[in-house]
């Protein structure tokens, strides 16, 4: 293959050749993961006009048929295998061309390509994928960039450290995109919608706690999740305070309270409260016996100091309380 330009990949220059070619003789990559996300994979690969379809579906690409339509053309080509002549990269814009070919037949039949050689191993083809992607200005959607990740772990061996260092992000981002996606796989659910929905539920850890405490926790939220009574928001705002208040959490792990009424009767209970939450922190410090041990440990001279800021703490605690009392009275004859 003549070339007369070059990709960048991982600091290697690939060879490439720009060239005009027939659509018709391009392929969809079916393990490129925008399309991948759309296809049914329990069974055989599918088909082009398959592809094609399901492609044709999408906003985005409804949107591209129009800019390339309105500038004449594409802005950026394909970047297309030789060879196979499949399209590693630009499938939503095949799309669009074939929809507008389908239009206005003999317009669009040509399209600009950059073709690479066919012998471009599978590990430059993630690379340059995560380089435009995931690393990069072009959108895929957080589903996407987590298959992507996630086949090119699991699929391909690349231990994560290495996949981070590809994609300039850290590990951990990494690991929790590989972690959202399992889940997911596990609990049979490939909406790409929902995503949005697993990602706050598994990067929370007052939830990660109650899903530790109880064994049905899961099962209770990715049902309600798929049945569309959970908002990802809710999942972000209201379940981590309901994951705080023990007895509301079991009625809710019970499926005996739905999500927005569990919220309502945490934050009555004062789960959302900072000044309990600290009197709640300080009191289950000092009510162990590390904390005595801890106090014991140290000299005379800090022991009798801490004495004294406890005598403090005494007589301001009975302050608070009268205070308390005098509120409450007021507010029982009020009523």
């Amino acid at each position: 293959m003549k070339t007369d330009d070059y990709i960048l990949i991982k600091t290697c220059k690939i060879p490439a050749q720009n060239r005009d070619i027939d659509q018709r003789e391009l392929r969809f990559w079916s393990d490129n993961p925008r399309v991948y996300s759309l296809l049914d994979r329990t069974g055989e690969d599918p088909g082009q006009e398959t592809i094609l379809e399901r492609m044709l579906q999408l906003d985005h690409v409804k949107e591209l048929k129009g800019d390339i339509e309105k500038n004449g053309g594409l802005i950026d080509p394909l970047i297309v295998r030789d060879g196979d002549m499949v399209v590693l990269e630009g499938n939503s814009r095949l799309a669009a061309y074939r929809a507008l070919e389908q239009a206005q037949p003999g317009r669009w039949t040509h399209i600009r390509c950059r073709v690479l050689p066919e012998n471009l191993d599978d590990a430059a083809v993630y690379a340059m994928l995560g380089q435009y992607h995931v690393k990069g200005k072009k959108d895929w959607a957080p589903y996407e960039k987590a298959g992507f990740v996630y086949r090119r772990h699991k699929g391909q061996n690349v231990d994560l450290s290495v996949i981070a260092d590809e994609l300039g992000i850290s590990s951990q981002a990494v690991r929790h995109m590989v972690d959202v996606f399992q889940f997911m796989l596990d609990n049979e659910d490939d909406n790409r919608e929902r995503w949005s929905h697993y990602d706050e539920y598994l990067k929370n850890r007052k939830i990660k706690a109650a899903r530790e405490e109880i064994a049905s926790f899961d099962t209770t939220v990715v049902g309600m999740i798929k049945a569309g009574k959970i908002r990802a928001v809710d999942v972000r705002d209201q379940l981590p305070l309901v994951c705080q208040t023990p007895k509301v959490l079991k009625k809710f792990a019970k499926g005996e309270k739905e999500l927005e009424d569990a919220f309502d009767d945490a934050k009555h209970s004062g789960a959302d409260s900072v000044e309990l939450g600290k009197l709640k922190r300080f009191k289950n410090w000092l009510v162990t016996d590390e904390a005595v041990d801890e106090i014991l440990d140290h000299n005379r001279n800090v022991r009798l100091k801490i004495d004294y800021e406890l005598k403090t703490l005494e007589q301001r605690i009975k302050a608070v309380r009268k205070r308390l009392e005098e509120e409450s009275s007021r507010l029982d004859d009020d009523a």
